[in-house]
């Protein structure tokens, strides 16, 4: 019998903001598809299942305090989140993983999203690890050219762990490989940030955009947007430990002096009204050390201004 796609989600909030589960992805109507990757390219057999494979269900959990209530008015996007407008939404569930076959849910990860992109949806991917965006890249090989937005303390551009070169360090790396990505734009860097020497001289010869923190604090996200091309389309991956760690303390590297979530806020709204986003992940989230569920309200808060500025752009308009 052949396996699933993707699983319903089994604990808190059955879908994410209160939408609709919708797992037959043949058939999908929708405009707004959030998927949960539980699961990437593990370095280790202990890797394999991680805290971080815990967030969706921990996001789908905290839904009510990220939304109480999809009629409130939301300050951040001027109305409800959906303006009163017939946006279907819809949570396709997890994908799923395979205990027979430990690296086949990265090939499902890439067909859900194809299967999203084909039924016209936006997909919106809540991870699991930094490794997840791999897949979803791969699937947007029909949208290109896509300029890459990527929100990380982290530079991500190494080769390869113990033999893998599709983990959770390598997603820029393997992006700068995909023809269909174009400019990429790497805002929050700091600290050692992962990089070897040779990891930044290849960030640096493919001509990524690095903004290392201190800079984006000096001259300010609205002087980062202006460096963006207008009239793109954008893919957006966010790693939490990217934002500052008073509100996303639940990751494996918390460090002070990130994005703030205003300045993250004002990236995404930007981009919305400069082109076309196309997609975001929100990755990298440990819920069993999160303080009040606030790393998750924080990446879910994201989540909803892409959506409540895309409404009102008019993205989703029949």
């Amino acid at each position: 019998m052949p396996k699933p796609l993707t699983a319903r989600p089994k604990t808190g909030h059955g879908t994410f903001l209160f939408s609709e589960f919708a797992p037959d992805l043949d058939n999908l109507k929708a405009d707004i598809a959030f998927i949960g990757m539980p699961f990437g390219s593990a370095y280790s057999f202990e890797e394999m299942v991680n805290d971080q494979s815990r967030a969706p269900a921990a996001m789908r959990a905290a839904s009510d305090r990220i939304v109480r209530h999809l009629e409130r008015h939301d300050f951040d996007v001027g109305g409800p989140l959906y303006d009163g407008r017939p946006i279907r939404a819809v949570d396709v569930g997890d994908v799923y993983g395979d205990v027979l076959a430990p690296r086949d849910h990265l090939r499902r990860a890439e067909e859900v999203v194809r299967k999203v992109l084909a039924a016209g949806a936006m997909p919106i991917t809540i991870g699991g690890d930094h490794s997840i965006p791999i897949p979803i890249m791969r699937a947007l090989d029909s949208q290109g050219p896509v300029t890459l937005i990527h929100i990380d303390q982290h530079l991500d551009w190494r080769d390869e762990v113990n033999g893998i070169r599709d983990g959770l360090s390598s997603p820029i790396r393997r992006a700068s490989e995909m023809a269909h990505i174009g400019e990429i734009f790497q805002i929050g860097l700091r600290a050692t940030g992962s990089a070897r020497p040779e990891e930044f001289a290849a960030a640096h010869a493919y001509g990524a955009h690095l903004i290392p923190a201190d800079e984006l604090h000096e001259i300010g996200m609205d002087a980062v947007l202006a460096r963006i091309p207008d009239g793109g389309r954008y893919y957006i991956t966010i790693d939490l430990d990217g934002m500052d760690a008073s509100i996303a303390p639940a990751v494996a590297a918390p460090m002070g002096g990130g994005v703030t979530l205003l300045q993250a806020r004002k990236l995404i709204q930007g981009l919305v009204k400069k082109g076309r986003v196309i997609g975001m992940d929100v990755v990298e989230i440990t819920p069993s050390v999160d303080v009040n569920r606030i790393t998750c309200i924080t990446a879910g808060r994201l989540i909803v201004n892409l959506i409540g500025t895309a409404v009102r752009a008019g993205y989703f308009d029949r």
